[in-house]
Formats: structure tokens, C-alpha cells, sequence
């Protein structure tokens, strides 16, 4: 009987597939995330259910969309009690289970981390520099930025852990979350301006009301306080949303690096123990990020930037190097997948699918060709109205029925109930709403029917 495989699934926050080297970024490099992608394989369609944090965290944790889970929006904890995660699965069938980071699903008795031997997280939002911490129930503090500290501590749980049994990690970064501050050692990268994306002057024509009502605009962040430098007094109109878009752009990226720095430690300690043929790493951020795409920053809308994550997995006992899946991978897929390699049951309860299928190279035949996501903190925080819709291997549809229904943490006001199509093979940067084009009138009428039944597939149809 082959020994079941070691687990360390790295989480990080916000971080864009753009910013990733083995992704394609021209801003940057990411040489030991890049390790993982080219000894294993690379989704290039990967993407999260709902795009805030705490519920994808959830997705991921439960295998499940929100609405099955019940973590809707960043004012909703995870109750433990009465829905299996993946360390209770795991913890259950003999595996050292630990968690250090970012953990944003609550503290309380039934939301605190359930199922790990050993955890040490953060109490909410937890910062970057000097991070507190709370370590089994016990609040500490830390000297250094949070990025090392996660990294330092992951690494003191694996080297006392008991060698004969298989472990499951998560070590979950901050980074690249705002307000952007890096470690202060690395002030001195990214010096030079980086570029502008295509659409950082974006007018929102043709586009739903959604598009211009919302305000996680770069030319005002710094209002929330999210950029870690003070933008210049005399400095408006464009010149200041460049200005803007730079301080928050290398910043970003300085994040990034101290990302990949200790993904490289974490990399290296497997490396020297002779761990690596029989542990999975994957490494996947909770949603995307918009980095001036559309004049935006943050996430929460359906758009490519926001809903697109990185998913690299590497376990090379039975996965080959340097493979590519162009299928489109959901955060529901991690926990079946994980539990299908510790060869342990799916749940029915779990929405997602095993990607094993795919990561042994094989063609599977049936997968899925659409993907379903919403998004419910209508009006909340940068005034962008709840949505759901479908996304397939070549269009988008997105509707924004209007209202909270109900979800805590939102705003319950009706907003106008509109539709975007996007056609993403012709308008890779979501220009054009087509939604009212007769030429597309029979593309819509079959994305709503594959929507409705997706809806139902899944159980969300309120």
C-alpha cells in the first residue's frame, strides 16, 4: 500500500495570475512559485465562486459555494459544527493538520480552526508589519513583517511535527492584500514605472450602471487609506490616478516578492527533508485582483481580473512536470481533489470536483464547461451591486438583480436589475456589453437556459 502523500496548500491573498512569472507577467518574477507550476502543472483557468475573501476562504475549507456553506460576505463566520471541512476530513484519518496566516472565517468557538493539531492566525484582517497573532487560543505578537512570520512559524510546526505520519499544511499570507506594504527591505524594488494597463482610463460606456457605480477606483484609494504612501496635494486628474496607480502597483509587487521568497523557504525545507516525491503542493490565492484594470483596484465583480486565481500543483509521484490544463478549475475543486489523493471519500455534501482526473494528464472527457459564481455583498464597501452569472470557455453573462436578499453585511437597497454579455474571445478586456445586440440575441436566450440550470444544479436559486 503506497504511504499517503504529505499536503501543503499555500494561500495567498488577492494575488493576481498577472503578477505570477509562469503565468506570463511582464512586471515581475516569481521564480519559486514558478517551481511549483513547472514541476507540476498550471491551470490557466482557475477561478473563485464569490471574490472576497472570507467566503472563498469557505469555498475552499468546504468544497462548497456559499450559498451551501453560508459564508455569503466578510460579516459571515464558518460554523464547523454542522459542515465537515477539509482538516476535519483529514485530521479524522491520522493526518498532522496545521494552519498559520490569514484564517478570516472567525474566532469564535464554532469558527476558530477546527480539526488542526496546531494553528496560529491572525484575529481579523491581521497586518504586515509587526503582525499579532492568536496561537491556540493564546494572543502573541511578532517582530518582523508577516510574511516571514508565517513562513518562520509553518516551518517551526514541520520540523517538530512526527515524522511517520503525513502531514497537511496551510500556510496562508497576507500578501498581497492592501494596504500594500512591503517588507521594508525590499523598498528598493520596482523602482522604475511599471506599465499601465489598457484600461486603466476606462469611461464605463457600455456597460451596465454596475461598471460607474463603483468606487474602487485607483484615482480616489487613497480616500480608504489604501495606499501606504500619501498621494501628492497638487496632483490631479489623470496625473494623480498615475501617480496613484504606480505607488500602488510597485508596492504590490514588493509584496508579491516577499510571497516568493518564502514560498521558496517552504520549497527548500522539502527539498532538504526528501520530501518532495510524496507531498502535493499547490499554490492558489482566495480571488483575484484588479491591478488598474478598468481604472480599478480590489475584486468582488465577475470580470476576468477579480474572479481568475492561480492554481499550480505539484506532487511528482503522480504528476508529470510542466503540464498546462486550459479546463476551467474552481476553488470548490481543491478539498475533493486533496481528498482524493489521501485517498479518502468525497462527500456528497461537496459541490466541487476531484481534478485528479486532469492533473494525471489524462483527457477527461466529461468535465465541465461553465462555471457559476455570485457575489452577494450588494452595495457594501465600494458600492458594487450583488450579481451572479455564467461564464463559459468563450462568453459571459453577469446579471445584477438589484438587492442584498437578504445577505448579512450588505446594504439592502434596490439597485436597477441589468445584464452584460461579454464575448471573450473577440474582447478579452470586457469592453463591450452586448447584452442588447440582436445579432446576440440567440446567445443570450441559450446562456440564460445553461445559467437557470446551473442555478438549480447547485441548489441557488433564491
Amino acid at each position: 500500500m503506497k504511504p499517503r502523500p504529505n499536503i501543503l496548500l499555500i494561500v495567498s491573498d488577492d494575488h493576481a495570475t498577472s503578477t505570477i512569472s509562469c503565468y506570463g507577467s511582464q512586471m515581475n518574477q516569481t521564480p519559486n512559485i514558478d517551481r511549483i507550476g513547472n514541476q507540476g502543472m498550471r491551470f490557466n483557468n482557475a477561478f473563485c465562486t464569490n471574490a472576497i475573501c472570507t467566503p472563498a476562504r469557505a469555498s475552499i475549507l468546504t468544497g462548497k459555494y456559499s450559498h451551501r456553506n453560508n459564508v455569503y460576505t466578510l460579516g459571515d463566520v464558518i460554523d464547523q459544527t454542522e459542515q465537515p471541512t477539509l482538516p476535519q476530513y483529514l485530521h479524522r484519518t491520522g493526518y498532522q493538520t496545521a494552519v498559520v496566516g490569514k484564517w478570516h472565517l472567525g474566532l469564535r468557538e464554532k469558527s476558530k480552526p477546527d480539526g488542526f493539531d496546531y494553528w496560529s492566525v491572525f484575529a481579523g484582517q491581521g497586518r504586515h508589519l509587526n503582525p499579532e497573532m492568536v496561537e491556540m487560543d493564546t494572543p502573541r505578537s511578532f517582530d518582523g513583517y508577516s510574511a516571514d512570520v508565517i513562513a518562520d512559524q509553518s516551518l517551526n510546526w514541520l520540523r517538530s511535527r512526527q515524522k511517520e505520519r503525513p502531514f497537511f499544511l496551510m500556510s496562508t499570507f497576507k500578501a498581497t492584500h492592501d494596504p500594500f506594504i512591503p517588507n521594508p527591505k525590499d523598498l528598493d524594488l520596482y523602482t522604475t514605472d511599471v506599465p499601465e494597463p489598457l484600461t486603466l482610463f476606462d469611461d464605463y460606456q457600455n456597460r451596465a450602471a454596475a461598471a460607474e457605480m463603483s468606487t474602487q477606483r485607483v484615482a480616489i484609494m487613497e480616500q480608504k487609506h489604501h495606499l501606504p504612501e500619501s498621494t501628492p496635494e497638487e496632483l490631479s486628474g489623470e496625473a494623480r490616478t498615475r501617480w496613484n496607480y504606480q505607488c500602488f502597483l510597485k508596492n504590490y509587487l514588493r509584496c508579491a516578492h516577499a510571497i516568493d521568497e518564502n514560498v521558496g523557504r517552504l520549497l527548500n525545507y522539502l527539498d532538504q527533508e526528501e520530501l518532495v516525491h510524496n507531498t502535493i503542493v499547490v499554490y492558489t490565492s482566495d480571488h483575484g485582483f484588479f491591478l488598474g484594470d478598468h481604472g480599478w483596484y480590489d475584486k468582488r465583480f465577475m470580470y476576468e481580473a477579480s474572479i481568475r486565481v492561480p492554481l499550480l500543483v505539484r506532487y511528482p509521484a503522480e504528476i508529470p512536470a510542466h503540464g498546462v490544463s486550459e479546463k476551467i478549475a474552481l476553488n470548490v475543486d481543491l478539498a475533493p481533489t486533496l481528498l482524493d489523493y489521501a485517498d479518502l471519500p468525497i462527500s456528497e455534501e461537496i459541490q466541487g470536483e476531484s481534478l485528479c482526473s486532469l492533473l494525471d494528464g489524462s483527457e477527461c472527457q466529461h468535465w465541465r464547461t461553465s462555471m457559476y459564481y455570485r457575489y452577494w455583498m450588494h452595495l457594501a464597501h465600494f458600492n458594487v451591486p450583488a450579481h451572479y452569472g455564467i461564464r463559459t470557455e468563450r462568453h459571459k453573462l453577469i446579471h445584477y438583480y438589484g438587492q442584498s436578499l437578504g445577505a448579512t453585511g450588505a446594504i439592502d437597497q434596490p439597485t436597477p436589475a441589468e445584464w452584460e454579455l461579454f464575448d471573450l474571445e473577440t474582447d478579452p478586456q470586457e469592453m463591450n456589453n452586448l447584452y442588447s445586440d440582436p445579432n446576440c440575441a440567440k446567445t443570450v436566450n441559450q446562456l440564460k437556459g445553461k445559467l437557470n440550470h446551473l442555478r438549480s444544479q447547485l441548489g441557488d436559486e433564491v
